[in-house]
């Protein structure tokens, strides 16, 4: 059966919470995890609901095996310009090295292109060496560092 690519259902939320923290450098920062904690499914709710959200998965044989989150964002450096942002791109561990981690990104790239955007961009952790391979041999170039506050 070949993976799919699909937008995020709420059944899903178990498996995405779970495969994005497996796959989370600083995972210990976040709260200890509980699925039944309603604010998963609010959040949720809130990007259902945006057309410049999409939170995505990849499905294989029935299951869950990997996540994106897409955003477009609107961008005053030039008239009419948005920006494709990359989030949250994590595959399950027994399923990488089969080409769906390429497969997601460069479905949101396409997705970014459908929606006219001058980039696509993805912050990624600094440890994460291998990703960063993984994302230049896509095609990314590194060009700003990021910054971020903890509030």
């Amino acid at each position: 059966m070949n993976p799919t690519i699909r937008d995020a259902r709420a059944t899903d939320l178990e498996a995405i919470i779970t495969i994005a923290r497996a796959g989370a450098i600083e995972a210990n920062r976040y709260a200890p995890l509980d699925l039944d904690d309603p604010r998963y499914r609010q959040v949720f709710d809130i990007i259902d609901r945006d057309p410049n959200h999409r939170l995505i998965v990849v499905e294989s044989e029935g299951e869950v095996v990997g996540t994106l989150f897409l955003s477009f964002l609107p961008d005053l450096m030039g008239p009419g310009q948005w920006r494709g942002q990359l989030e949250n791109v994590h595959v399950r561990a027994d399923h990488r090295g089969k080409g769906l981690g390429g497969m997601l990104i460069e479905w949101a790239i396409g997705q970014c292109r459908e929606r006219n955007c001058t980039f696509a961009q993805l912050t990624s952790n600094k440890k994460r060496s291998d990703a960063h391979r993984f994302y230049e041999r896509l095609g990314f170039e590194r060009s700003h560092d990021g910054f971020k506050l903890k509030l």
